[in-house]
């Protein structure tokens, strides 16, 4: 198969894969891709929306016809290559872990063979790329998990799980930003808001950014929480 695919997605927007696996190589070119539509003139042409393998652009199917759009963005992927696009954001997320903030890290330490302790160490000794935001808005997907305390997910979702969480899928590691059900195993929570609708853009983080884990005692969680204006 060759890459990348151009794929129809709907009447008002087309898909640009780049291959069919969760990989950082591939998850660059995405990200390169965007920067590169995002520094470029074309009227018609909206957002274009990352994911772990490729990349949504949006258009005006009022302004541009699909085949105006497939030529744009060829012509774009030809010279994106020359773009050097910009050193990535680094976040500091702090986190409370575990407690009443983690419930699944005991599990999480079990499943690895590890003590609680070193599941955090481990956790928050890696570095993150966003690969993604996502299924609700504001969801941070992270690559670099350290496959040493990949999880299973719950059996059964939760109805509820609190905005901050951060959570461990497989291999990945994610956070939710809203209240929403979810069956990622949850390690901890952090107190930062990571989507307010009333903000441009309105998402804490995003995608392409490295994000770091920085643990952090319960008893500051609620004094962050007032100082990122998340408090009650």
């Amino acid at each position: 198969m060759h890459w990348p695919r151009f794929l129809v997605a709907g009447d008002a927007a087309l898909v640009v894969e780049f291959g069919d696996e969760i990989n950082p190589q591939i998850n660059r070119q995405v990200h390169r891709l965007a920067h590169a539509l995002a520094h470029r003139a074309l009227p018609g042409l909206g957002e274009a929306v990352p994911s772990y393998r490729s990349l949504l652009v949006h258009y005006d199917p009022l302004r541009l016809s699909y085949a105006q759009v497939e030529a744009f963005v060829c012509e774009t992927l030809r010279h994106c290559q020359e773009m050097v696009p910009p050193e990535p954001r680094q976040v500091e997320v702090p986190t409370v872990y575990g407690g009443e903030c983690g419930p699944d890290l005991e599990f999480v330490a079990a499943h690895a063979g590890l003590s609680v302790e070193e599941v955090v160490r481990l956790h928050a000794g890696a570095t993150y790329t966003v690969y993604m935001l996502g299924f609700t808005p504001g969801f941070t997907y992270l690559g670099g998990l350290p496959e040493a305390i990949a999880a299973p997910r719950l059996p059964t979702p939760r109805p509820s799980v609190p905005a901050g969480s951060v959570g461990i899928a497989g291999s990945q590691t994610g956070i939710y930003a809203l209240a929403t059900p979810g069956g990622w195993r949850l390690i901890g929570r952090t107190p930062l808001r990571l989507f307010d609708a009333r903000q441009i853009p309105p998402a804490f983080v995003r995608p392409g950014d490295r994000v770091r884990f920085v643990p952090i005692p319960a008893e500051a969680f609620d004094a962050l929480a007032v100082e990122a204006g998340c408090g009650t």
